[in-house]
């Protein structure tokens, strides 16, 4: 069963890591590397995305961040 068939609400904390890790995905991301940053709440996720948008590959932009 996942958390949606059991109708448990998500902590405001959840949702937000579950908004950044779509955010970083959409961005380029593969899932890990976005799990990975979208936890860190100290990584600014601005900065993530326009790392890609500006042409580094997502390896590099996490040795970047991270």
């Amino acid at each position: 069963m996942t958390t949606a068939e059991l109708d448990i609400p998500m902590t405001e904390d959840e949702l937000i890591v579950r908004w950044r890790l779509e955010r970083l995905q959409h961005a380029g991301y593969d899932d890990l590397q976005a799990l990975e940053v979208a936890l860190r709440g100290d990584v600014d996720l601005h900065l993530a995305t326009e790392l890609l948008e500006r042409g580094c590959s997502p390896g590099p932009a996490l040795r970047i961040l991270l």
